[in-house]
């Protein structure tokens, strides 16, 4: 995000740096423990075994250790799409093939999962782990109570594995609810939930993130083979977060709520064949630029060489993406309008151009 990490976080990393001395550091006490489930308890009603949490240094580190540990070599990774690029880069890395079940789309506004093909495809018997993304990236989406209960249905009946990676969890509308799929399964225990503060809090390059593991043979074995020591800099930061940061959270969904009101008000004005929901979560936009272009341009270069913008295309989300752009609005409104102005001027100048060359 643009915006400064908060106050409340800087001040827990001096605090911390006041002791002097930064040796190898694991989080034993139960003060860290007790900020994250109390976070937990206070915005989701949920609760999680204090035994059952490892760190890692980042979720996407820990999927690339996860696959490995779940899937053998012949075994398969199934997750929705479009999907986070890295949930396949986990996949690939560790030579697991990957299945995908697309999502339906609602004239990009309401994404849905399509319960008759994930269940096709998750009874196939090499597929041994499901990765979910709770709040959805790059749709947006929060999955709603009756959607988890469906996929919880699906993934006890094959007796899947599930990561589900919910590192968006408090980046929602103000309004919305967000349901921890752990919530729906109390029980199961192949479940892994990945969160972290890192997105919340503007502080990813602290490299934290917390891993719910109740299985005793995979904790164990994860505890065998990570390499398990955390940056006591960024253990008193995430504390910290938990603790004493939600007043400013508060304030950030408020200010994105009005930059995706912004940005949907301005592309509508601007550019209105681009089709655009104001995601339930997250703080990107995910915007359909189909009517614009070709599925086979190159959008990031093409908004970096003709309007100074870095976004990300539709190519990075694996498939069910061709000619959409992925916005990050965590930033002041001011940035925001003169980036979406640059945006619609250099689409409606190629247009311009196209048209008068075929005159």
């Amino acid at each position: 995000m643009e915006f400064a990490t908060p106050d409340v976080v800087i001040d827990g990393i001096k605090e911390r740096l006041e002791k002097r001395i930064f040796g190898y550091t694991r989080v034993f006490s139960n003060s860290y423990y007790e900020a994250f489930a109390n976070w937990c308890k206070r915005r989701y009603a949920w609760t999680f075994e204090r035994k059952h949490l490892v760190m890692s240094n980042g979720i996407i580190p820990a999927l690339y250790e996860l696959v490995e540990y779940i899937c053998k070599p012949d075994e398969k990774v199934l997750f929705l799409t479009p999907s986070y690029a890295y949930f396949k880069y986990a996949a690939d890395f560790n030579h697991r093939d990957c299945v995908c079940s697309d999502l339906v789309n609602d004239d990009d506004r309401y994404y849905t999962i399509d319960f008759e093909d994930l269940e096709k495809k998750a009874a196939d018997n090499k597929i041994t782990l499901f990765i979910l993304c709770n709040p959805h990236n790059p749709t947006g989406r929060v999955w709603r109570e009756d959607e988890l209960k469906r996929l919880a249905e699906i993934i006890e009946k094959h007796k899947l594995w599930v990561i589900s990676d919910e590192i968006h969890c408090d980046l929602i509308r103000v309004g919305q609810k967000y349901i921890p799929l752990g919530k729906v399964m109390p029980e199961y225990d192949r479940l892994i939930t990945c969160m972290a503060p890192s997105k919340t809090f503007n502080m990813a390059g602290l490299m934290i993130s917390n891993v719910i593991i109740r299985s005793d043979e995979l904790r164990e074995h994860w505890l065998n083979r990570h390499y398990n020591f955390d940056n006591p800099l960024s253990i008193a930061a995430a504390q910290a977060a938990y603790e004493k940061g939600e007043p400013w959270l508060n304030e950030l969904q408020a200010y994105l709520g009005n930059n995706f009101a912004f940005t949907k008000a301005y592309l509508s004005e601007h550019l209105p064949k681009a089709r655009f929901g104001i995601p339930e979560a997250t703080y990107l936009a995910w915007v359909n630029l189909s009517e614009y272009f070709e599925s086979d341009e190159h959008l990031p270069l093409f908004f970096a060489y003709k309007a100074g913008v870095l976004l990300e295309g539709g190519n990075m989300f694996v498939r069910n993406s061709d000619c959409f752009i992925r916005l990050n609005l965590a930033c002041p409104k001011t940035t925001l309008e003169e980036g979406l102005k640059r945006i619609c001027d250099a689409i409606n100048t190629k247009h311009t151009e196209k048209y008068l060359a075929n005159i």
